[in-house]
Protein backbone atom coordinates (compact mmCIF):
# COMPACT_ATOMS: atom_id res chain seq x y z
CA UNK A 1 0.00 0.00 0.00
CA UNK A 2 1.33 3.60 -0.96
CA UNK A 3 1.49 5.76 1.63
CA UNK A 4 0.16 9.59 0.70
CA UNK A 5 2.98 11.85 0.34
CA UNK A 6 2.64 14.55 3.26
CA UNK A 7 3.39 17.69 1.14
CA UNK A 8 1.43 16.34 -2.05
CA UNK A 9 -1.62 14.64 -0.51
CA UNK A 10 -2.30 15.97 2.93
CA UNK A 11 -4.38 19.14 1.82
CA UNK A 12 -5.57 18.09 -1.56
CA UNK A 13 -8.83 17.85 -3.65
CA UNK A 14 -9.85 14.21 -4.42
CA UNK A 15 -12.31 12.91 -6.85
CA UNK A 16 -15.10 11.66 -4.19
CA UNK A 17 -15.35 15.77 -3.46
CA UNK A 18 -16.16 16.54 -6.87
CA UNK A 19 -19.79 16.24 -6.72
CA UNK A 20 -19.75 18.94 -3.94
CA UNK A 21 -18.31 21.56 -6.60
CA UNK A 22 -20.34 24.57 -8.31
CA UNK A 23 -20.60 23.75 -12.09
CA UNK A 24 -17.90 26.26 -13.14
CA UNK A 25 -15.53 24.74 -10.71
CA UNK A 26 -16.31 21.35 -11.75
CA UNK A 27 -15.71 21.45 -15.16
CA UNK A 28 -12.18 22.81 -14.58
CA UNK A 29 -10.95 19.99 -12.27
CA UNK A 30 -12.74 17.80 -15.31
CA UNK A 31 -10.48 19.25 -18.10
CA UNK A 32 -7.34 19.53 -15.67
CA UNK A 33 -7.91 15.31 -15.29
CA UNK A 34 -8.10 14.71 -19.04
CA UNK A 35 -5.66 17.47 -20.09
CA UNK A 36 -2.74 16.68 -17.20
CA UNK A 37 -1.04 14.45 -15.66
CA UNK A 38 -2.02 12.40 -12.82
CA UNK A 39 1.13 12.77 -10.36
CA UNK A 40 -0.58 16.76 -9.63
CA UNK A 41 -2.31 18.06 -6.59
CA UNK A 42 -4.77 20.59 -6.04
CA UNK A 43 -5.21 22.21 -2.88
CA UNK A 44 -8.51 21.82 -1.20
CA UNK A 45 -11.84 19.81 -1.25
CA UNK A 46 -13.40 22.41 -3.08
CA UNK A 47 -10.14 23.75 -5.18
CA UNK A 48 -9.58 27.51 -5.62
CA UNK A 49 -9.76 29.15 -8.79
CA UNK A 50 -7.22 32.14 -8.92
CA UNK A 51 -6.92 35.04 -11.13
CA UNK A 52 -4.92 38.22 -9.40
CA UNK A 53 -2.02 38.63 -6.95
CA UNK A 54 -1.15 41.62 -5.36
CA UNK A 55 1.01 41.78 -2.20
CA UNK A 56 -0.03 39.18 0.35
CA UNK A 57 -3.57 39.19 -1.31
CA UNK A 58 -5.26 36.88 -3.87
CA UNK A 59 -8.28 37.04 -5.68
CA UNK A 60 -10.25 34.12 -7.28
CA UNK A 61 -12.57 34.27 -10.42
CA UNK A 62 -15.77 35.40 -8.15
CA UNK A 63 -13.86 38.26 -6.92
CA UNK A 64 -13.51 36.64 -3.42
CA UNK A 65 -9.88 38.38 -1.62
CA UNK A 66 -7.90 35.91 0.45
CA UNK A 67 -5.25 36.45 2.57
CA UNK A 68 -1.75 34.50 1.32
CA UNK A 69 -0.46 32.96 4.49
CA UNK A 70 1.42 30.41 2.35
CA UNK A 71 2.92 31.25 -0.60
CA UNK A 72 6.92 31.90 0.13
CA UNK A 73 7.79 31.58 -3.87
CA UNK A 74 6.29 35.47 -4.60
CA UNK A 75 8.89 35.89 -1.19
CA UNK A 76 8.79 39.98 -1.28
CA UNK A 77 4.68 39.97 -2.62
CA UNK A 78 2.81 38.68 -5.36
CA UNK A 79 3.30 40.98 -8.93
CA UNK A 80 5.80 43.46 -7.07
CA UNK A 81 6.35 46.75 -9.27
CA UNK A 82 9.61 46.42 -8.87
CA UNK A 83 10.26 42.90 -10.11
CA UNK A 84 7.85 43.22 -12.89
CA UNK A 85 10.07 46.39 -13.81
CA UNK A 86 13.18 44.76 -14.24
CA UNK A 87 12.03 41.56 -15.83
CA UNK A 88 10.27 43.80 -18.76
CA UNK A 89 12.95 45.89 -19.05
CA UNK A 90 15.75 43.12 -19.72
CA UNK A 91 13.17 41.47 -21.94
CA UNK A 92 13.23 44.33 -24.15
CA UNK A 93 16.87 43.88 -24.53
CA UNK A 94 18.05 40.36 -24.34
CA UNK A 95 18.08 37.03 -22.55
CA UNK A 96 20.28 34.55 -23.04
CA UNK A 97 22.91 31.73 -21.64
CA UNK A 98 25.88 31.84 -19.20
CA UNK A 99 27.97 30.91 -22.25
CA UNK A 100 28.58 34.70 -23.38
CA UNK A 101 29.52 37.28 -20.66
CA UNK A 102 27.24 39.37 -18.88
CA UNK A 103 27.06 42.31 -16.37
CA UNK A 104 24.44 40.85 -14.77
CA UNK A 105 25.43 37.52 -13.45
CA UNK A 106 28.34 39.22 -12.63
CA UNK A 107 26.92 41.88 -10.63
CA UNK A 108 24.42 40.07 -8.62
CA UNK A 109 27.13 36.98 -7.62
CA UNK A 110 29.31 40.12 -5.92
CA UNK A 111 25.95 40.87 -4.15
CA UNK A 112 24.63 37.98 -2.94
CA UNK A 113 28.12 36.30 -1.98
CA UNK A 114 28.66 39.48 0.06
CA UNK A 115 25.25 38.52 2.30
CA UNK A 116 27.25 35.08 2.70
CA UNK A 117 29.80 34.18 5.19
CA UNK A 118 33.30 34.94 3.59
CA UNK A 119 34.15 31.69 2.96
CA UNK A 120 31.35 31.04 0.75
CA UNK A 121 32.76 33.06 -2.44
CA UNK A 122 31.73 31.14 -5.37
CA UNK A 123 28.15 30.60 -7.07
CA UNK A 124 26.72 28.80 -9.73
CA UNK A 125 23.16 29.29 -11.14
CA UNK A 126 19.78 27.22 -12.23
CA UNK A 127 16.83 27.29 -12.50
CA UNK A 128 14.66 25.38 -9.83
CA UNK A 129 15.91 24.21 -5.87
CA UNK A 130 15.26 20.64 -7.34
CA UNK A 131 18.50 21.82 -9.57
CA UNK A 132 20.47 23.47 -7.15
CA UNK A 133 19.64 20.68 -4.53
CA UNK A 134 20.86 17.89 -7.20
CA UNK A 135 24.24 20.04 -7.76
CA UNK A 136 24.92 20.36 -4.77
CA UNK A 137 24.48 16.31 -3.65
CA UNK A 138 26.58 15.89 -6.49
CA UNK A 139 29.40 18.26 -5.30
CA UNK A 140 29.08 16.79 -2.00
CA UNK A 141 30.03 13.10 -3.41
CA UNK A 142 33.04 14.30 -5.40
CA UNK A 143 34.64 16.42 -2.21
CA UNK A 144 34.11 13.61 0.13
CA UNK A 145 34.56 10.56 -2.06
CA UNK A 146 31.49 9.13 -0.57
CA UNK A 147 27.63 8.80 -1.64
CA UNK A 148 26.01 8.95 1.70
CA UNK A 149 23.14 11.88 2.63
CA UNK A 150 21.58 12.52 5.75
CA UNK A 151 17.97 14.14 5.90
CA UNK A 152 15.65 14.82 8.04
CA UNK A 153 12.33 12.63 8.72
CA UNK A 154 9.95 14.59 6.53
CA UNK A 155 12.49 16.60 4.21
CA UNK A 156 11.81 17.79 1.08
CA UNK A 157 14.42 18.58 -1.24
CA UNK A 158 13.43 18.66 -4.80
CA UNK A 159 11.93 16.16 -7.13
CA UNK A 160 15.08 15.24 -9.44
CA UNK A 161 16.29 11.87 -9.41
CA UNK A 162 18.93 12.54 -6.64
CA UNK A 163 16.67 15.09 -4.70
CA UNK A 164 13.55 13.09 -4.77
CA UNK A 165 15.93 10.02 -3.55
CA UNK A 166 16.28 11.97 -0.43
CA UNK A 167 13.34 13.56 0.18
CA UNK A 168 10.77 11.12 2.66
CA UNK A 169 8.18 13.42 2.19
CA UNK A 170 7.06 12.68 -1.00
CA UNK A 171 5.81 9.43 0.28
CA UNK A 172 7.03 5.68 0.21
CA UNK A 173 5.96 5.28 -3.69
CA UNK A 174 8.85 7.70 -4.38
CA UNK A 175 11.91 5.18 -3.19
CA UNK A 176 14.51 6.52 -1.18
CA UNK A 177 18.07 6.06 -2.56
CA UNK A 178 20.18 3.05 -0.60
CA UNK A 179 22.72 5.61 -0.11
CA UNK A 180 20.07 8.32 2.58
CA UNK A 181 19.44 8.10 5.82
CA UNK A 182 17.42 9.50 8.13
CA UNK A 183 18.02 11.56 11.15
CA UNK A 184 15.20 11.81 14.15
CA UNK A 185 13.57 15.07 13.51
CA UNK A 186 14.61 18.06 16.59
CA UNK A 187 11.08 18.10 17.77
CA UNK A 188 11.89 21.10 20.62
CA UNK A 189 8.24 20.78 21.45
CA UNK A 190 8.35 16.84 22.45
CA UNK A 191 11.98 17.00 23.40
CA UNK A 192 11.48 19.73 26.03
CA UNK A 193 13.72 19.73 28.81
CA UNK A 194 16.50 17.94 26.86
CA UNK A 195 19.83 19.19 25.27
CA UNK A 196 18.45 19.58 21.80
CA UNK A 197 21.93 20.51 20.48
CA UNK A 198 24.01 17.48 22.10
CA UNK A 199 20.67 14.63 21.47
CA UNK A 200 20.87 16.45 17.92
CA UNK A 201 24.16 15.69 17.55
CA UNK A 202 24.29 12.29 18.95
CA UNK A 203 21.59 11.41 16.49
CA UNK A 204 23.85 12.60 13.70
CA UNK A 205 27.43 10.30 15.07
CA UNK A 206 24.50 7.47 15.33
CA UNK A 207 23.32 7.76 11.10
CA UNK A 208 27.00 8.12 9.86
CA UNK A 209 27.88 4.84 12.06
CA UNK A 210 25.16 3.07 10.27
CA UNK A 211 26.36 3.96 7.26
CA UNK A 212 29.84 2.83 7.83
CA UNK A 213 28.44 -0.53 9.23
CA UNK A 214 26.50 -0.79 5.74
CA UNK A 215 30.25 -0.15 3.59
CA UNK A 216 28.79 3.26 2.63
CA UNK A 217 30.51 6.16 2.73
CA UNK A 218 29.09 9.75 4.44
CA UNK A 219 29.44 12.55 1.83
CA UNK A 220 27.42 14.71 3.89
CA UNK A 221 23.81 16.33 5.51
CA UNK A 222 21.37 18.21 3.66
CA UNK A 223 18.78 20.34 5.63
CA UNK A 224 16.75 23.26 5.68
CA UNK A 225 17.70 25.04 9.09
CA UNK A 226 13.89 25.56 10.31
CA UNK A 227 12.65 22.12 9.20
CA UNK A 228 9.98 23.07 7.62
CA UNK A 229 7.80 20.01 5.81
CA UNK A 230 9.13 18.62 9.94
CA UNK A 231 6.47 20.78 10.97
CA UNK A 232 7.81 24.26 11.25
CA UNK A 233 11.02 23.62 13.50
CA UNK A 234 13.42 26.56 14.12
CA UNK A 235 14.40 25.55 17.44
CA UNK A 236 16.55 27.68 19.88
CA UNK A 237 19.28 29.99 17.97
CA UNK A 238 22.76 27.57 17.89
CA UNK A 239 21.11 24.13 18.39
CA UNK A 240 22.13 22.85 14.98
CA UNK A 241 26.58 23.47 15.51
CA UNK A 242 27.03 20.23 17.66
CA UNK A 243 25.51 18.54 14.49
CA UNK A 244 27.50 19.88 11.78
CA UNK A 245 30.58 19.80 13.69
CA UNK A 246 29.98 16.37 13.77
CA UNK A 247 29.28 16.14 10.26
CA UNK A 248 32.61 17.74 9.41
CA UNK A 249 34.34 15.44 12.02
CA UNK A 250 33.47 12.87 9.95
CA UNK A 251 34.44 14.27 6.34
CA UNK A 252 31.24 15.44 5.23
CA UNK A 253 29.85 18.37 4.56
CA UNK A 254 27.00 20.98 5.54
CA UNK A 255 24.42 21.55 2.75
CA UNK A 256 21.82 24.23 3.61
CA UNK A 257 18.80 24.25 2.05
CA UNK A 258 17.80 27.60 2.12
CA UNK A 259 14.88 27.36 -0.30
CA UNK A 260 12.33 28.59 2.79
CA UNK A 261 14.41 30.01 5.33
CA UNK A 262 16.32 32.28 3.32
CA UNK A 263 16.34 35.88 2.09
CA UNK A 264 14.98 37.64 5.43
CA UNK A 265 12.67 35.13 6.09
CA UNK A 266 13.31 34.29 9.94
CA UNK A 267 14.02 38.21 10.63
CA UNK A 268 16.74 36.68 13.00
CA UNK A 269 19.00 37.03 9.97
CA UNK A 270 19.29 36.90 6.18
CA UNK A 271 20.11 33.30 5.76
CA UNK A 272 18.30 30.86 8.16
CA UNK A 273 21.46 28.83 8.70
CA UNK A 274 22.62 32.17 10.25
CA UNK A 275 20.69 31.87 13.10
CA UNK A 276 23.00 29.04 14.40
CA UNK A 277 26.20 30.81 14.29
CA UNK A 278 27.58 27.77 11.37
CA UNK A 279 29.10 28.13 8.26
CA UNK A 280 27.37 25.90 5.33
CA UNK A 281 29.92 24.16 2.80
CA UNK A 282 27.15 24.52 -0.04
CA UNK A 283 24.08 26.57 0.28
CA UNK A 284 20.95 26.51 -2.23
CA UNK A 285 18.24 28.68 -3.04
CA UNK A 286 15.28 28.11 -5.03
CA UNK A 287 12.72 30.51 -7.25
CA UNK A 288 11.77 32.90 -4.00
CA UNK A 289 15.48 34.47 -5.06
CA UNK A 290 13.31 35.56 -8.35
CA UNK A 291 9.56 36.42 -6.45
CA UNK A 292 8.85 33.25 -8.42
CA UNK A 293 10.66 33.81 -11.66
CA UNK A 294 12.77 29.98 -12.21
CA UNK A 295 15.67 30.83 -10.69
CA UNK A 296 18.07 28.97 -8.52
CA UNK A 297 21.51 29.62 -7.01
CA UNK A 298 24.34 26.72 -5.22
CA UNK A 299 27.06 29.32 -3.46
CA UNK A 300 30.05 27.01 -2.25
CA UNK A 301 33.47 27.20 -0.34
CA UNK A 302 35.46 27.68 -3.33
CA UNK A 303 37.54 24.33 -2.66
CA UNK A 304 34.53 22.55 -1.88
CA UNK A 305 33.39 23.26 -5.14
CA UNK A 306 36.53 22.56 -7.05
CA UNK A 307 36.23 18.92 -6.36
CA UNK A 308 33.47 18.54 -8.74
CA UNK A 309 34.27 21.53 -10.71
CA UNK A 310 37.43 21.12 -11.69
CA UNK A 311 35.94 17.57 -13.00
CA UNK A 312 32.87 18.09 -14.56
CA UNK A 313 31.96 20.81 -16.52
CA UNK A 314 28.78 22.29 -15.75
CA UNK A 315 25.76 24.07 -17.88
CA UNK A 316 22.52 24.70 -17.09
CA UNK A 317 20.89 26.04 -20.17
CA UNK A 318 18.71 29.02 -18.80
CA UNK A 319 20.82 29.10 -15.67
CA UNK A 320 21.35 32.36 -14.66
CA UNK A 321 20.23 34.57 -17.49
CA UNK A 322 19.90 37.88 -17.62
CA UNK A 323 16.29 38.01 -17.11
CA UNK A 324 16.40 35.65 -14.22
CA UNK A 325 19.50 37.71 -12.72
CA UNK A 326 16.90 41.05 -13.11
CA UNK A 327 14.41 39.65 -11.01
CA UNK A 328 16.85 38.40 -8.49
CA UNK A 329 18.83 41.95 -8.52
CA UNK A 330 15.18 43.37 -8.17
CA UNK A 331 14.41 40.99 -5.01
CA UNK A 332 17.40 41.87 -3.27
CA UNK A 333 16.97 45.68 -3.62
CA UNK A 334 13.25 45.54 -2.17
CA UNK A 335 14.46 43.45 0.69
CA UNK A 336 16.96 46.15 1.57
CA UNK A 337 15.08 49.36 0.73
CA UNK A 338 11.81 47.94 2.11
CA UNK A 339 13.69 46.61 5.03
CA UNK A 340 12.25 43.11 4.57
CA UNK A 341 14.61 41.39 7.32
CA UNK A 342 13.36 43.89 10.32
CA UNK A 343 9.64 43.59 8.95
CA UNK A 344 9.88 40.15 9.10
CA UNK A 345 11.17 40.08 12.67
CA UNK A 346 8.91 42.54 13.89
CA UNK A 347 5.49 41.28 12.31
CA UNK A 348 6.92 38.01 13.10
CA UNK A 349 7.13 38.48 16.44
CA UNK A 350 3.63 40.40 16.56
CA UNK A 351 2.13 37.62 14.84
CA UNK A 352 3.69 34.70 17.51
CA UNK A 353 2.27 36.62 20.27
CA UNK A 354 -1.41 37.09 18.94
CA UNK A 355 -0.96 33.15 18.07
CA UNK A 356 -0.11 32.26 21.22
CA UNK A 357 -2.72 33.36 22.88
CA UNK A 358 -4.74 30.64 21.57
CA UNK A 359 -2.89 28.49 23.65
CA UNK A 360 -4.66 29.35 26.44
CA UNK A 361 -8.04 29.37 25.21
CA UNK A 362 -7.66 26.13 23.49
CA UNK A 363 -6.57 22.26 24.51
CA UNK A 364 -6.08 21.32 20.84
CA UNK A 365 -3.29 24.12 20.53
CA UNK A 366 0.03 22.43 21.50
CA UNK A 367 2.39 25.07 20.49
CA UNK A 368 3.27 28.14 18.32
CA UNK A 369 6.30 28.39 17.21
CA UNK A 370 8.45 30.22 14.87
CA UNK A 371 11.09 32.30 13.77
CA UNK A 372 9.85 35.98 11.48
CA UNK A 373 7.11 35.13 9.25
CA UNK A 374 7.17 31.69 9.55
CA UNK A 375 5.47 30.05 12.48
CA UNK A 376 4.49 26.99 12.39
CA UNK A 377 0.81 26.13 14.74
CA UNK A 378 0.51 23.10 16.10
CA UNK A 379 -2.96 20.71 16.68
CA UNK A 380 -2.97 18.28 19.26
CA UNK A 381 -5.64 15.72 20.74
CA UNK A 382 -4.65 16.94 24.42
CA UNK A 383 -1.86 18.74 25.70
CA UNK A 384 -0.83 16.37 28.12
CA UNK A 385 -0.08 13.62 25.46
CA UNK A 386 0.73 16.16 23.03
CA UNK A 387 -0.60 13.44 20.27
CA UNK A 388 -1.09 14.67 16.69
CA UNK A 389 -4.34 15.92 15.52
CA UNK A 390 -4.50 15.72 12.29
CA UNK A 391 -8.21 15.49 11.69
CA UNK A 392 -8.66 19.30 12.71
CA UNK A 393 -5.62 20.32 11.01
CA UNK A 394 -6.95 19.79 7.62
CA UNK A 395 -10.71 21.05 9.05
CA UNK A 396 -9.41 24.33 9.76
CA UNK A 397 -7.57 24.43 6.69
CA UNK A 398 -10.77 24.10 5.07
CA UNK A 399 -12.80 26.22 7.20
CA UNK A 400 -9.85 28.96 6.76
CA UNK A 401 -10.12 28.57 3.24
CA UNK A 402 -14.19 29.85 3.71
CA UNK A 403 -13.14 32.59 5.64
CA UNK A 404 -10.29 33.60 3.36
CA UNK A 405 -7.15 32.91 4.58
CA UNK A 406 -4.76 30.04 2.45
CA UNK A 407 -2.39 27.94 3.91
CA UNK A 408 -1.96 24.13 4.58
CA UNK A 409 -0.07 21.71 7.16
CA UNK A 410 3.09 20.51 7.68
CA UNK A 411 5.13 17.91 9.64
CA UNK A 412 4.58 13.96 9.43
CA UNK A 413 1.26 13.54 10.97
CA UNK A 414 -0.34 16.71 8.79
CA UNK A 415 -1.00 18.30 12.06
CA UNK A 416 0.65 21.21 12.29
CA UNK A 417 -0.22 24.93 10.28
CA UNK A 418 2.39 25.81 8.13
CA UNK A 419 1.81 29.75 8.09
CA UNK A 420 4.84 31.36 6.18
CA UNK A 421 3.14 34.39 4.15
CA UNK A 422 4.68 37.05 1.33
CA UNK A 423 6.94 39.38 3.34
CA UNK A 424 4.86 41.90 2.25
CA UNK A 425 1.96 40.48 5.04
CA UNK A 426 1.87 43.56 7.83
CA UNK A 427 0.83 44.12 11.23
CA UNK A 428 -3.31 44.69 9.93
CA UNK A 429 -3.42 41.58 8.82
CA UNK A 430 -2.69 39.51 11.80
CA UNK A 431 -6.15 40.45 12.89
CA UNK A 432 -7.98 38.66 9.48
CA UNK A 433 -5.86 35.31 9.99
CA UNK A 434 -5.92 35.29 14.05
CA UNK A 435 -9.70 36.27 14.31
CA UNK A 436 -10.24 33.28 11.25
CA UNK A 437 -8.05 30.97 12.98
CA UNK A 438 -10.05 32.09 16.47
CA UNK A 439 -13.53 31.13 14.58
CA UNK A 440 -12.69 28.17 13.33
CA UNK A 441 -11.53 26.44 16.20
CA UNK A 442 -14.81 27.59 18.15
CA UNK A 443 -16.70 26.35 15.54
CA UNK A 444 -15.11 23.45 15.51
CA UNK A 445 -15.04 22.94 19.24
CA UNK A 446 -19.14 23.33 19.10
Amino acid sequence: MVVRSTIMDTNSFRAEDADSLDNETRALTDKRERLLGESYRLFYRRPVHLVKGEGQYLWDASGKKYLDVYNNVASIGHCHPAVIEAVNQQMRSLNTHTRYLHERILNYSEDILGTMPQAVNKAMYMCTGSEANDLAIRVAQSYSGGTGIIVSQEAYHGTSQLTSGCSPALGSGQPLAATTRLIATPDHYRLAGKDVGAWFAQQMQMQIDDMKANGIKFAGFLADSIFSSDGVLPGEPGFLKPAIDVVHQNGGIFIADEVQPGFARTGEAFWGFARHDIVPDVVTTGKPMGNGIPVSGLFAKADVLAAFSDQIPYFNTFGGNPVAMAAAEAVLDVIRTEELQQHSLTVGNQLKAELSKLIDRYECVGDVRGAGLFIGFELVTDKESKAPNKALALDLIERLRDKGVLTSVAGPHGNVLKLRPPLAFQTQDIDWLVGALDESLQEARS
